[in-house]
């Protein structure tokens, strides 16, 4: 790699040298260090659900399914290996660019903000998973996402929407964990603030400090509901884990809500 290809790549992992108007998701989910981070996350898991919600929603193979914010595709790659026509679409370019190689006559990526509304009244599921919301400062942007699901489903449609249990994640709040990935030491330090929970990741590498950040909205469910409904959509059913279970507002890990347009 030339060295005007380094300092572009160091750069962009160092939010010291970002945009400063830049929101914390685009500098630290186009961080190569965020890969490192998450790699290795549950796929077993993440398979499970895809073949609950599969069953449950009677994917069929002539469906249109938009994973929406997908990240590097890992959902959008495994239904697709189940036959399913799936278009998945992110605001990181690098997740993109990554799980382009994948894509067939029967699966696409491309780069979206979920604020803007993608494909009107196109989609008979679209999927939001593993808690892909809740980054945006303002309630009325959390709205406009919603909204813009709203839009791009077809009559009858239905949204999967994957979200952490905010009860359950505001009561178990670690305050401070390390992890060591590849030789990197992560310190990771969570705390609430102003509603959001709040992540701040800081490490060394190649005799260089780096910090970035996470915020997610600590939303209710009745948050939820308010935007469901004020995007024309119906709650059929929340779910409290990846086995389907029923919600329980204490002891569910996850909060799975599938709406109905």
């Amino acid at each position: 790699m030339s060295n005007s290809n380094s300092e572009d790549k160091n750069k962009k992992n160092n939010p010291n040298n970002s945009n400063k108007n830049s929101e914390w998701f685009e500098t630290w989910f186009d961080s190569h260090y965020y890969h490192i981070l998450y790699k290795d996350r549950d796929d077993t898991e993440a398979r499970l659900f895809m073949d609950n919600i599969s069953l449950y929603l009677n994917f069929l193979s002539n469906d249109k399914i938009l994973d929406l914010a997908c990240g590097k595709g890992r959902h959008s790659i495994y239904l697709n290996q189940k036959g399913l026509c799936v278009e998945g679409i992110d605001l990181s370019e690098e997740s993109i660019q990554y799980a382009k190689q994948f894509e067939n006559e029967r699966l696409s990526f491309s780069q979206h903000d979920m604020r803007k509304i993608y494909k009107s009244d196109y989609f008979d599921f679209i999927l939001n998973l593993f808690t892909s919301f809740g980054y945006f400062e303002t309630d009325n942007e959390n709205q406009q996402a919603i909204s813009a699901m709203a839009e791009a489903l077809q009559t009858e449609g239905r949204i999967v929407l994957d979200f952490f249990n905010t009860t359950k994640v505001i009561e178990s709040l670690v305050c401070y964990e390390e992890k060591n990935i590849d030789g990197i030491t992560f310190k990771i330090s969570k705390s609430i603030q102003n509603d959001f929970i709040v992540k701040d990741i800081n490490f060394e590498d190649k005799g260089k400090q780096f910090h970035f950040q996470e915020r997610v909205k600590a939303i209710p469910t009745t948050d939820f509901l308010r935007y469901f409904r004020n995007a024309g959509l119906t709650v059929a059913r929340i779910f409290g884990d990846y086995d389907l279970s029923e919600f329980e507002e204490e002891i569910s890990d996850r909060m799975i809500f599938v709406v109905e347009k």
